[in-house]
């Protein structure tokens, strides 16, 4: 039997060869994980080996630069990464156990459109009970957030999202309405109720035509075989607002972006377009930090309810800021 110190220094190793081998199923990149973790490359493929020659398998395919999970790497993996991440994060989880939520860093990826209307007030909310926490707000496009998240750069996510994908889970905690936005002195300004017929014969102003705000348009429209027409094509719920209010156009938003005190025409349009949840993202299978956990607290006190989310369109990819998605 080897000696008790050399079983320790062993231990000690495997756990060095585990965060190395997650880093880089995470990444993808032996080089990349060899810069999150603070290491030279062939000492993080050295590492990475050996955990190969302890099990008596290929734990990677290695295609050039890139690197991809075989199967029995897929399942280390699975086994491995939340013994690594509660290693990681053994400080932070024991202070909370004591309750002692009060340091630390939190990291949220974001939308322009989130963090300007869904975010402020769980935000203040949370820097009010956590002073000690150090909250960093991402803003993003969508696909930058989703690699945030799967490179552990950021704790969480808060966006809205039409497909998930298989490695990531969403949780919607608040739902808008489709709405019209016209001129106050626009013939549908504040009707009760609007067709898209009634609509199709304005200009609309609307995001860039690669955003799902356009798709859907794009869609319902097509489903009741009427025509259009974008007179304007504007980034930002803030802008597009503005020259709706200018009488450039019309625009068709969701009525997260409203706050009731825009000069603007308003008139729900539920009737032809889903509604549009906001929701927090995450990476399957993520370890959550103590201070992930308080904010998650502090949403649902600020959403306590949470309308039923209707089947979303089959329109794009991932849109948690339709004024951001690239």
């Amino acid at each position: 039997m080897a000696p008790a110190s050399l079983q320790i220094h062993y231990k000690q190793n495997r756990l060095k060869q585990l965060r190395a081998f997650c880093h880089a199923a995470r990444t993808g990149s032996v080089s990349a994980a060899a810069e999150k973790i603070f290491l030279s490359q062939p000492t993080v493929s050295l590492q990475i080996q050996a955990l190969e020659r302890e099990f008596d398998t290929i734990l990677f395919e290695r295609r050039g630069p890139k690197i991809k999970l075989t199967p029995e790497g897929e399942l280390l993996f699975q086994l491995a990464e939340p013994l690594v991440e509660g290693m990681d994060k053994l400080h932070e989880t024991f202070a909370t156990q004591c309750g002692r939520v009060d340091q630390g860093v939190l990291n949220i990826a974001a939308g322009e459109s989130t963090i300007l209307y869904v975010l402020p007030d769980p935000v203040q909310r949370f820097s009010d009970q956590f002073p000690g926490i150090d909250l960093k707000l991402h803003n993003v496009t969508g696909r930058d957030g989703l690699a945030m998240l799967r490179a552990d750069t950021v704790d969480l996510a808060v966006g809205s999202m039409l497909e998930v994908p298989d490695d990531i889970t969403y949780r919607p905690f608040v739902t808008f309405r489709p709405t019209l936005i016209t001129p106050l002195d626009h013939p549908l300004a504040n009707k009760g109720d609007v067709t898209l017929e009634e609509i199709a014969p304005y200009g609309l102003i609307l995001p860039p035509r690669h955003l799902s705000t356009w798709r859907i348009v794009d869609l319902v429209f097509k489903q009741h075989n009427l025509s259009y027409r974008v007179t304007l094509e504007a980034g930002g719920w803030e802008v597009i607002k503005k020259y709706v209010e200018l009488g450039l156009g019309i625009s068709i938003v969701t009525d997260v972006c409203l706050t009731g005190d825009e000069p603007l025409g308003r008139v729900a349009l539920d009737r032809y377009f889903p509604k549009r949840s906001y929701g927090i993202v995450l990476r399957r299978g993520k370890f959550l930090s103590p201070q992930a956990k308080s904010f998650l607290k502090v949403l649902d006190a600020c959403f306590p309810e949470r309308d039923p989310i209707p089947p979303q369109p089959t329109v794009g990819d991932v849109d948690w800021d339709d004024t951001q998605l690239g």
